[in-house]
């Protein structure tokens, strides 16, 4: 009868560890706070915590967009890093941004480059970050007036390109 109560909770702690070790190992593994995906053009992926962006170049300037119905929208303070400064020296053609609902916006590499618009990957707006600032990571275009309007972006919506909760960036 001892014999079958020991195999009994050898069993239970064998099926506990079982159980709990996949869910810690995970845990421990999981990026420390909020994060985004960067899929490089070799298919190798490396998330990118804001604690690796916060030690990137930073830039914080005031921002709104024009819609397709000529409206200004989401004006604010908005602080990120430049994409291009994220990226670095990879070979890409387009970035496609991918947000949680599963919204894709390809920006191609001379907007991504352009010094008069500079993409931003924003992580705070009006001085609260993510994750209390519910938008989570944002794209956003920053010029040095703060506005992008249709006609100036050659766009039929700028606002197209600002791209709220932004979970990946794929390279193409």
């Amino acid at each position: 009868m001892q014999n079958v109560r020991r195999g009994m909770l050898l069993g239970l702690v064998v099926l506990t560890v079982a159980v709990a070790a996949p869910l810690i190992v995970r845990w421990v593994l999981s990026p420390k706070g909020p994060a985004i995906e960067v899929v490089l053009p070799s298919g190798a992926t490396r998330t990118v915590t804001l604690a690796a962006l916060r030690r990137l170049p930073v830039l914080t300037r005031q921002g709104e967009y024009q819609n397709q119905f000529g409206n200004w929208r989401d004006a604010g303070t908005y602080t990120g890093v430049r994409l291009s400064d994220l990226i670095g020296d990879v070979a890409y053609a387009t970035v496609e941004v991918v947000a949680a609902d599963g919204y894709h916006a390809p920006v191609d590499r001379a907007r991504v480059e352009d010094p008069e618009y500079p993409v931003v990957l924003a992580y705070a707006f009006n001085g609260v970050e993510i994750p209390e600032w519910s938008d989570g990571f944002r794209i956003v275009v920053l010029p040095e007036d703060g506005r992008v309007s249709n006609e100036e972006y050659q766009a039929t919506s700028a606002g197209s390109y600002w791209v709220k909760s932004v979970v990946r960036l794929t390279l193409q």
